[in-house]
């Protein structure tokens, strides 16, 4: 068994939200390869990870820096039925901290609700816990199960 983590757990505060016009351009590509480690390379999905949504009005990309980089992010989309959140991605040897949460619940307070996302269906009781509830079937999106949820 690991020891605890002796650093605090992040809360949604301590995650920093910006448009991509506001980003400087070290932490816009800690993003992008985050990203692609995680969703590319780990999950092993090709797909065009830049798929124009970043530069759409009103995106905002929300992320956790420490010394190595970007450890964490998230995409907030604005959406006229409720803003959509995505592109959740925590670096493998930054989970287990609470990343992830701080950034749902960072996403939660900045969303129009209902807020929707599109979860792997492997994390739908994770979600759940965070306020989201399950209003569709299950998918498959670039070879893994999705979920559509929304929290209110």
């Amino acid at each position: 068994m690991a020891p605890p983590d002796p650093r605090p757990s992040p809360t949604a505060a301590a995650v920093r939200v910006a448009p991509l016009s506001e980003l400087e351009p070290a932490t816009l590509y800690g993003i992008l390869q985050l990203r692609s480690r995680v969703f590319v390379v780990e999950q092993d999905c090709v797909f065009l990870d830049p798929d124009g949504l970043d530069v759409a009005p009103g995106c905002l990309q929300l992320w956790v820096a420490d010394g190595d980089g970007v450890v964490a992010c998230a995409r907030l989309l604005a959406r006229a039925e409720g803003d959509e959140l995505g592109r959740i991605a925590v670096a493998p040897g930054a989970r287990e901290r609470g990343l992830g949460e701080a950034l749902v619940r960072r996403g939660l307070e900045l969303g129009r609700p209902p807020l929707h996302l599109k979860a792997q269906a492997r994390l739908r009781g994770w979600y759940r816990r965070l306020g989201f509830e399950a209003c569709g079937p299950e998918f498959m999106e670039d070879g893994v199960p999705h979920l559509p949820m929304r929290a209110r």
